[in-house]
């Protein structure tokens, strides 16, 4: 037997056993009945065994090295089949599983909403969320870990910059809110109000300290941040208790609890509202049908992001 089935002769013997006798198959191969025989004999000599009875004026009989034949060769062509289907998928750029990385509040904020319109499981597609910082995340994209990353930038400088392992999307601006804690009855709260209390924001160099230091330099006055924390929940938490004054992203603010414990503060007339970019990082090249409706679906929830 040779190492490898000629599959010319095994759909030949597949469309004679389906139309049950050798010119039938013919007809629907659209060779004469001659060519037919001629394959089936060259397959069962390829074999050493009969595959099918031929008796005169009656139809074909399948042999017990035919029926086996044909059961395998039959999921060897459907195999064949779903092989091709998903090659021309990964082709066209379709995927079974798309992994992204995201940071903690996108993930809690931003994505329930998004992959309930995507719905990619009745897609064929699995979105496995991880959750990780922008930092830690653009290693991933470069490796390949990551297919995408929902990245933020809260300075122009910062990273991710676009290169030749990086391709960058802008999502749009998520605007950042400068709240305190709500006092019932209180009146509007404004920035000079909140000079003498205590602060929170990220570690000494992160990057949303460093915006704070930027914006706080060019209004002149001087923040004192007593909570330091890389976690927006707690930030936020902090200032619902009334313990600290902090930026904090719309997303978060508009969140399943609302503006419930928080108020917002009353900005300087002419001071600008701040907000941090949201981008979506690949590599160049590499992003998919389902990854490109993932983003789209991300910027108009963005949008609606209120200041």
């Amino acid at each position: 037997m040779k190492d490898q089935p000629d599959l010319k002769l095994l759909a030949t013997f597949l469309a004679v056993v389906e139309h049950g006798s050798m010119a039938a198959a013919a007809a629907a191969l659209g060779y004469v009945p001659s060519a037919v025989s001629q394959h089936i004999g060259a397959l069962e000599r390829d074999l050493g065994v009969e595959l099918l009875v031929r008796r005169p004026g009656s139809r074909l009989i399948l042999t017990g090295a035919g029926r086996s034949l044909a059961r395998a060769a039959g999921e060897l062509f459907e195999a064949t089949a779903r092989f091709r289907d998903a090659a021309d998928g990964i082709a066209r750029r379709e995927v079974a599983e798309l992994r992204v990385g995201a940071y903690p509040s996108a993930v809690s904020h931003l994505f329930p909403g998004v992959l309930s319109a995507l719905r990619p499981r009745e897609r064929g597609v699995r979105v496995r969320l991880i959750i990780v910082e922008t930092h830690a995340g653009l290693p991933r994209v470069r490796s390949g870990d990551l297919d995408l990353l929902i990245a933020y930038r809260y300075l122009p400088e910062d990273p991710p910059a676009a290169s030749a392992e990086l391709a960058l999307t802008s999502l749009g601006h998520e605007p950042l809110v400068l709240v305190a804690g709500a006092r019932p009855g209180s009146r509007p709260l404004a920035l000079e109000d909140c000079l003498d209390r205590e602060w929170t924001s990220g570690l000494a160099h992160s990057p949303d300290r460093r915006l704070l230091h930027r914006w706080a330099g060019e209004l002149g006055i001087s923040p004192d941040v007593t909570l330091e924390t890389e976690d927006l929940h707690s930030m936020l938490a902090m200032i619902r208790a009334g313990l600290a004054v902090g930026w904090i992203p719309a997303t978060l603010i508009d969140g399943e609890r609302g503006d419930e414990g928080v108020q917002r503060v009353v900005l300087p007339p002419g001071s600008a509202p701040l907000s941090r970019e949201i981008l979506a990082v690949s590599r160049p090249g590499t992003r998919t049908p389902v990854a490109d409706e993932l983003v789209a679906l991300l910027t108009r929830a963005l949008r609606g992001a209120r200041a």
